[in-house]
């Protein structure tokens, strides 16, 4: 790197390396070196987390490089998330008002104005749709329900088509359910306690109108909510903490797969940096990356190379990145299907307003339990959600996820210098019409109604976001059947960005399972 380059950047190679805290020793890097990482990991959402491990204990040294926050100091409250009820600056990426995707609330808006900061959840606005997305070390993991479900095997041909169903039911979706902390909730404790008569509620409607009601696997401490429900731990799952983070029972990607990596010695991880570019360098690759304040300013920019470059940014990062690097000749060697196949899960959102007989309790587990799987004659699931408000509602509500036919593309605007999307709004009806399958036939049931003032003034249905963007680098059509991207040999896709847009349930076992799989192989074959 020559000194006017070093100007340019505004950093040296020892700024660099002491702000990005690289396991290198200093003989390793003599003066005209350019720092040097065998494999560099981009996000820490479940398929890098994946990679960073398996490479890891595969003896190969690991730079993760995550855009949020590490998420691992508390603030003046003395909790390091706050919760859905009372957001904070924490709550949101770069933003100085909250975008809740329930965001009105017996018909009145809820949102409110927040100060900037590079907070945890990420509502990135396409044309068309709202991208809800994790921001900080263990991406999606901060942010979800923890519900870990494994796609029932019949329609695994759907999901992932060039991919053996054999090995992944054998093998990879074990090991992922494994190594994700995955458990059920205890039955008999269902039945019993007070922040699951939701989820009861949903289960008697559910089967009264003939439907499949199912427990769901969640990622959560099912003991340690038990605890909180006793009064012998510290709320979280029963103090509203979701959306923004959950300080307790989760086990997040924190707690399981990034623990792991870092414990191997090999794994070093720097949060607030943004990849910007990644291009050919001698048989590697040289990455340009922004370090972020905590108000979203660029405060250096530095470079690395890298043997290896696993692209993990997230569904919408990963292919926004990649499509930027192709049009703009930084890898023009990707081939077309860059930015294709890209789908919202089929989320779509909805509540029901219940008789004063049916009440749903005003302490309600923000991990949901359960299911409602019309699948195969509606093509919708419905996780049984909470609506945990900390008052009596009498309402149900769920998020449903449905076999949705469309896909977007994303790509480049050079006028405008960023990538765009062209989902359309009206892409969701297909989506509302399945949901209705089952939500038409309990309220004529139960006699009850949809309620209109959880989106707006009037609006049934919350269909403008998803939680589960998948697809937009496609496997065996962006990548090979492996995961590496064609054109570019020592660069991979290995999060959903591989997912053509649809995984029958939420999706990050499969993304998570997908990952242990091609990680396998490329340590196998490529290293």
């Amino acid at each position: 790197m020559s000194s006017e380059r070093e100007g340019a950047l505004g950093v040296s190679r020892r700024t660099l390396l002491a702000g990005t805290g690289f396991i290198l020793g200093a003989a390793a890097l003599p003066a005209p070196a350019k720092a040097n990482v065998p494999a560099l990991v981009i996000g820490t959402g479940y398929g890098g987390a994946v990679a960073a491990l398996r490479l890891a204990q595969a003896g190969v040294d690991v730079h993760m490089v995550e855009m949020g926050m590490a998420w691992d100091t508390p603030g003046p409250d003395g909790k390091i998330f706050c919760t859905t009820t009372s957001p904070d600056h924490r709550s949101y990426w770069l933003r100085t008002k909250t975008k809740a995707p329930l965001n009105y609330f017996l018909g009145f808006p809820i949102d409110r104005d927040i100060s900037r900061y590079t907070g945890i959840l990420d509502a990135e606005e396409f044309g068309g749709i709202t991208v809800y997305q994790g921001r900080g070390v263990g991406g999606g993991s901060l942010v979800n329900g923890g519900m870990a479900v494994t796609p029932k095997r019949q329609h695994f041909a759907s999901v992932l088509p060039s991919v053996n169903p054999d090995e992944m039911y054998d093998v990879y979706y074990p090991r992922a359910n494994a190594g994700l902390g995955v458990g059920l909730i205890d039955p008999a404790w269902f039945e019993s306690t007070a922040c699951y008569q939701y989820s009861r509620v949903g289960r008697k409607h559910a089967q009264r109108s003939g439907f499949p009601w199912t427990f769901v696997p969640d990622v959560y401490d099912w003991d340690y909510m038990k605890q909180e429900a006793a009064g012998t731990a510290p709320k979280s799952a029963l103090a509203g903490e979701i959306l923004y983070g959950n300080n307790h029972g989760k086990k997040s990607l924190q707690k399981t797969y990034l623990a792991q990596a870092r414990a191997t010695g090999r794994v070093t991880i720097s949060p607030l940096h943004r990849v910007t570019s990644v291009t050919p360098a001698g048989g590697a690759y040289t990455v340009t990356m922004e370090q972020l304040d905590t108000s979203g300013n660029v405060v250096a920019v530095k470079q690395v190379t890298a043997n290896r470059v696993f692209f993990a940014a997230g569904s919408v990062g990963t292919s926004k990145l990649l499509v930027k690097l192709k049009a703009t000749g930084a890898l023009p060697g990707l081939n077309d299907e860059v930015g294709k196949g890209w789908g919202d899960n089929g989320n779509v959102m909805c509540g029901r307003a219940n008789h004063l007989w049916d009440p749903t309790g005003k302490l309600q587990s923000t991990i949901p339990c359960s299911g409602i799987d019309n699948w195969d004659a509606g093509g919708a699931f419905a996780e049984v959600a909470p609506l945990p408000t900390g008052i009596e509602t009498y309402a149900s509500f769920y998020l449903s996820i449905t076999r949705n036919p469309y896909r977007a593309q994303f790509t480049w605007n050079a006028a405008a210098g960023k990538v765009e999307l062209n989902w359309q709004t009206a892409w969701k009806q297909p989506s509302i019409t399945m949901a209705k399958t089952i939500f038409d036939k309990i309220n004529s049931k139960e006699g009850t109604i949809y309620r209109t003032d959880l989106f707006g003034v009037y609006k049934i249905w919350g269909d403008h976001l998803t939680y589960h963007p998948l697809g937009g680098a496609v496997l065996n059509k962006a990548t090979d059947n492996y995961g590496r991207l064609h054109g570019h040999p020592g660069l991979y896709v290995i999060d959903g960005a591989l997912i053509p847009g649809n995984t029958t349930v939420n999706p990050f076992v499969t993304i998570t399972a997908l990952a242990e799989r091609n990680i396998e192989r490329i340590i196998a074959t490529d290293l």
